[in-house]
């Protein structure tokens, strides 16, 4: 009798449980132009509330579904929720295309890498190079970071030689000692008292 009102009681609880599970609204998704299809294959993949906003965010920022898709199932493959909207539309409206924020969300990375690539593309480098930093620092290979480039830029330094220092695999203080050497030899070379020879007064 006891063990029939014990399996009653958790069966009550259980069921409570159930009810008050929150129910996801879709709405704005759906009204932000994501193809029904498409909307029906988020749904089963148990999205949370916040994810569902993530997602309208970008569409309403313009990304298509498939990127939307993309990123979520990236998500999904590193057991986390997706939270990375502001991230992706930072990377877009800086110029990376789909699949290079899609290779970012495929390491993990999205967060970490968001403001350093976007500080390069603002840098001036060339598409080839940033996507050289960018898969270092998916890799965790040691690379420069991008206020190093940029002061490195301000020198006067090369593309070609920031490329080849960034292939060195300098370590962080490595890399800072370099550049404020660069930094420092500038400066002196720029405060070196030039005398300047004129006509004797007669």
């Amino acid at each position: 009798m006891r063990k029939s009102l014990l399996f009653v009681s958790l069966l009550g609880f259980a069921l409570a449980g159930c009810k008050t599970k929150p129910k996801i609204d879709f709405t704005a998704l759906d009204q932000s132009g994501m193809w029904s299809t498409n909307l029906a294959q988020i749904k089963k993949m148990n999205v949370s509330a916040a994810e569902v906003a993530e997602l309208t965010k970008l569409k309403r920022a313009g990304a298509g579904d498939p990127m939307c898709l993309s990123l979520l199932k990236s998500a999904r493959d590193h057991n986390h929720e997706f939270t990375s909207g502001d991230s992706v539309i930072e990377l877009s409206g800086a110029g990376y295309t789909d699949a290079e924020i899609l290779e970012m969300a495929q390491a993990d990375k999205l967060d970490a890498l968001s403001s350093d690539a976007v500080m390069l593309k603002l840098i001036g480098l060339s598409n080839s190079t940033v996507q050289v930093v960018i898969r270092r620092r998916e890799q965790g290979l040691p690379t420069l970071t991008s206020a190093q480039i940029g002061r490195l830029k301000n020198i006067g330094e090369s593309e070609k030689k920031i490329l080849d220092l960034i292939y060195q695999g300098l370590s962080g203080q490595q890399a800072e000692s370099y550049v404020t050497r660069l930094e420092a030899a500038r400066n002196h070379a720029h405060t070196d008292f030039v005398h300047v020879r004129g006509r004797r007064p007669r």
